[in-house]
């Protein structure tokens, strides 16, 4: 009977994602298994920052150097090696890699003002989107041009077309239900932000620029307007 593979487990985290490699399986079976799944959506884990969580597993610094290197060749960012093993964990940090994944401190903190504006990690897409084309990526998407019907933009952030959009828009990707869809003639064939799908309706009258988001667990659209606070 053949080993069972180790499962893999994405999701988002606030400074990229997190993968957790199941318990079952020695280490070359489950490194196999999360190059196979990084390899299955290379373009979606293109420039990614990658957290991952491999368990119990004792693991020295040749081996763990070797695949950090091979997300390296793949444009994957290795940031941060979670794990119960002492072992793993003294590995980790003489590769130079966090053990721990930041978390908010308890209690009012007064921080000074940060004027500086900051950013998130997007990718442009400078071309119109024909039929056929598919555009995957672990952060925001940002299409200076139009996404024809039979074009699919899939982000784990948010989707901002300037220009029309008349395919298939999956924002959220990762889960992320706060993700927002832009476009400035919002009519997809196809809706999607997290698990919530939606249809555009028929228009009525000329384009306006469009913002959908989830509202009480539904995907609304409303007027694409800049707030000023």
């Amino acid at each position: 009977m053949a080993a069972e593979k180790p499962k893999i487990e994405i999701k988002g985290v606030r400074d990229g994602l997190l993968i957790t490699v199941g318990d079952r399986g020695d280490w070359p079976a489950a490194q196999d298994a999360l190059l196979e799944t990084i390899l299955a959506r290379s373009e979606f884990f293109r420039g990614a920052r990658l957290a991952l969580d491999v368990g119990p597993r004792p693991l020295k610094a040749a081996p763990l150097g070797r695949l950090r290197d091979r997300l390296a060749d793949l444009g994957v960012t290795l940031w941060a090696v979670l794990s119960e093993s002492p072992k793993t964990q003294e590995t980790a940090r003489t590769l130079g890699l966090e053990i721990h994944l930041a978390r908010p401190r308890p209690g009012r903190v007064v921080r000074p003002v940060d004027t500086r504006p900051r950013g998130e990690e997007a990718l442009l897409v400078h071309r119109t989107l024909r039929s056929g084309m598919r555009v995957e990526f672990a952060g925001h998407v940002v299409v200076l041009g139009n996404v024809h019907a039979g074009a699919e933009v899939v982000a784990a952030g948010d989707i901002i077309v300037w220009g029309h959009l008349r395919g298939v828009a999956h924002a959220g990707a990762q889960g992320n239900a706060a993700a927002v869809v832009c476009a400035l003639d919002l009519s997809p064939t196809q809706l999607r932000i997290a698990e919530y799908i939606a249809t555009a309706p028929p228009r009525q009258g000329p384009p306006v620029p469009e913002m959908a988001a989830v509202r009480d667990g539904q995907v609304v659209a409303e007027p694409w307007t800049p707030k000023l606070k």
